[in-house]
């Protein structure tokens, strides 16, 4: 690969873009193992494809805010080094696809250049920080969560207590207690809340933990009734460590909040929780409120005249796509994107017939449609023309119509079977044969490509996932429907149920009959989720029945939407693997690195994450060591135990107090100077005996072979 250099205004993202192009060079040749390789690059927001040789790059849209200028540059970047597309995301980010890895260091330089960032948007990393698209505009909402949503952003990007845990970890905010954050499944989630002290009006939150979807989903628990807003972000903090030294790191399964959660149980871990906050870097964090610029309406102009072909269509866009903000005589224009895809040419057109006539903050809906701010009511027919010049104004806006998706098999490692092309077949049946329900928002339709749940089949009122199943000898693609999904309120929710598995090419017949049904049978003014409950999982099991039925496949059925021939499983694989290296050494040579991170963030006057490097030195070196005897323990807390059975009770290490005490001082000390001497000091007195030891016993293991 060529070598890259650029110049940027940020020295932190200049260096760290310098040591990527540093470090695929290694990778090609052979210096850094695969495993370890794909840790790093998704920490940087590059997937692995589903085609060999080429990487998805998901851009971090921190709760989905864009400014024209941002979008602008992402089309270019998309432009250059992919494809001309940009796919939005369920976690209000944007993806582009068919990247080359040679090529990830000067497109993350040229996206810095407008302050758009990919440093974790994947990876075991804290994600995006989603919130409601309408926040600061939401009638309901008490106070906008938006400078919060990006304090929280601000706070954890390149925080070491999240560079390495064991999975992911979400947090969202929801604008009011209508959830459209989906506060319940996350890692946490927040709702706002106002209450009056001594006459004073008092912003903070309710705060749920340990949601999640993925193959089995789980709601959150409430943890606080009212957390007072300095205390959110510590809070995550302490949320943050218990996770990452208790959170199960072996089996990827089970290593989400949710199941530690589960394992401990909540009194125990909101116990773990509060012991952490001594630790922590901030005690209280005020939330500086004015971080964003205030939204500011477009300025008065003449608006074009024009004339509407279709008055029907504009009536229909009119109610289903435009609502009143809460700042009175201002609209937000919400825009329908099939499947989240948007080619960059039209994103450049959107841009120029919108700019003059909303506002400059543009948002990305976790639905994966587009929300504009502050139209004036007599700007709503020119903008409607305009949107449908791009085929932007379709009505039905987060109604039974507006089908959500992730990409699939089209380009994911992990999709199973089809979901993009089968999401505009469904999108088309509701359009031709239930015209009517585009003005239905209760129902939500979700897909996703397999059982993880990145298009939140989970929590869909009718929901369906990938998969795949045998009949006379061969494999077909499936779809497991998934019904009884949704938002309760204010922190509930509730997951859909597994009702039956059926060929794909069936999966519109199913969406028939459930809306057939649901029509001709619920009562008047039932929300189809009453009516789930009232007619029951098994109702719809023997409604559904038929279409399960495997003697009556025609041999299309055999293969899957979008495709023209047979259907094979066929999960995506990565890279291609490296050569075999030396995993310990690898460890080692990551416990140096840590220790020179700790001896900067200490030069700095960083104590916290000073000592948090010296904490991941110790990890990493005992579990390097481990490794050299075959062990390989599932979380950090094992990995202290482990070390303190094997080498501190057998004498070849010293540690009075034992090595688990002697590490986790960290939970007891304040994170001040003189803690941070003595506790780097001692990381690297670990570090350069534990090197010391493996070769003192490489080298009798030569001798004696």
């Amino acid at each position: 690969m060529q070598s890259f250099r650029t110049e940027l205004e940020n020295p932190v993202v200049e260096r760290e873009i310098i040591e990527l192009e540093k470090k695929i060079r290694r990778f090609h040749e052979g210096a850094i193992p695969e495993t370890k390789f794909r840790s790093l690059r998704l920490a940087r927001g590059i997937y692995g494809q589903r085609q060999k040789g080429v990487q998805m790059v998901r851009i971090k849209i921190p709760f989905g805010f864009l400014t024209f200028k941002k979008l602008l540059a992402i089309a270019d970047v998309s432009d250059e080094y992919a494809t001309g597309n940009l796919h939005l995301t369920t976690r209000q980010d944007i993806q582009i696809h068919f990247v080359s890895l040679d090529r990830t260091p000067e497109l993350w330089a040229q996206l810095d250049k407008d302050e758009v960032t990919i440093r974790e948007a994947c990876g075991n990393t804290v994600r995006n920080v989603t919130a409601s698209p309408i926040a600061g505009i939401d009638p309901d909402e008490p106070f906008d969560v938006s400078p919060y949503a990006y304090e929280t952003f601000r706070y954890f990007l390149r925080n070491p207590i999240c560079q390495d845990m064991g999975r992911k970890f979400k947090v969202a905010f929801s604008s009011a207690e209508s959830d459209t954050a989906w506060s319940f499944i996350h890692d946490v989630g927040l709702i706002p809340k106002l209450r009056q002290e001594n006459g004073t009006e008092v912003r903070g939150f309710k705060v749920v933990i340990g949601g999640g979807l993925g193959a089995q989903p789980m709601t959150s628990k409430l943890v606080h009734e009212f957390l007072p807003e300095d205390q959110v972000i510590p809070y995550i903090e302490s949320v943050i460590r218990v996770f990452e030294r208790y959170g199960e790191r072996n089996n990827r399964n089970k290593a989400r909040m949710k199941y530690l959660i589960a394992n401990l149980g909540l009194e125990e871990v909101v116990r773990m929780v509060e012991e952490e906050r001594v630790a922590n870097k901030s005690k209280s964090y005020p939330i500086n409120r004015h971080i964003l610029p205030e939204t500011q309406p477009p300025a008065e102009r003449p608006v074009p005249e024009v004339k509407i072909e279709n008055e029907q269509k504009y009536q229909a866009w009119l109610k289903t796509n435009v609502s009143e903000q809460k700042q009175k005589g201002f609209y937000k224009v919400s825009i329908k994107v099939q499947t989240g895809d948007i080619s960059t040419g039209t994103a450049r057109k959107l841009v120029s017939a919108v700019r003059d006539y909303v506002a400059d903050d543009i948002r990305v809906a976790a639905t994966q449609g587009l929300i504009l701010k502050f139209a004036r009511p007599e700007a709503l027919p020119y903008l409607f023309s305009e949107l449908d010049k791009l085929e932007l104004a379709e009505p039905g806006f987060e109604s039974v119509a507006d089908v959500t998706t992730c990409p699939g098999t089209d380009t994911c490692n992990l999709g199973i079977s089809d979901s993009m092309n089968v999401t505009r077949v469904f999108e088309r049946v509701i359009t031709n044969e239930f015209p009517e329900l585009i003005y239905n928002n209760d129902i939500k339709i979700k897909i996703s490509g397999c059982m993880n749940s990145c298009g939140q089949h989970g929590i869909a009122s009718i929901g369906f996932h990938g998969s795949s199943a045998k009949a006379a000898g061969k494999v077909y693609p499936a779809l497991q429907v998934l019904l009884g999904g949704g938002i309760v309120g204010d922190g509930v929710g509730r997951t859909a149920e597994k009702v039956i598995k059926v060929p794909s090419k069936r999966g519109p017949d199913v969406l028939r009959l459930v809306l057939r049904d649901y029509e001709a049978n619920s009562q008047d003014g039932e929300y189809f989720n009453d009516y789930y409950d009232r007619r029951s999982k098994e109702y719809f099991y023997e409604l559904l029945k038929p279409l399960a039925d495997t003697s009556t496949l025609r041999p299309d059925e055999f293969i899957d939407w979008g495709q023209d021939e047979q259907f094979a499983t066929a999960i995506g694989v990565g890279e291609c693997a490296s050569v075999v290296i030396d995993l310990v050494a690898t460890l080692l040579a990551d416990s140096e690195e840590k220790l020179e991170l700790a001896k900067e963030n200490f030069e700095a006057g960083r104590y916290a994450d000073a000592i948090y490097h010296g904490y991941g030195l110790y990890i990493n070196t005992a579990k390097a060591l481990l490794l050299d005897e075959g062990v390989n323990p599932s979380t950090q807390i094992k990995i202290m135990n482990e070390f303190d059975s094997r080498y501190v009770a057998a004498g070849k290490f010293t540690f009075p107090e034992g090595f688990r005490e002697h590490v986790t001082r960290i939970n007891k000390n304040e994170p001040g100077e003189g803690f941070a001497v003595e506790y780097i000091a001692g990381a690297a007195d670990f570090l350069r005996n534990a090197i010391a030891f493996r070769e003192q016993n490489r080298e009798l293991a030569e001798t004696n072979s």
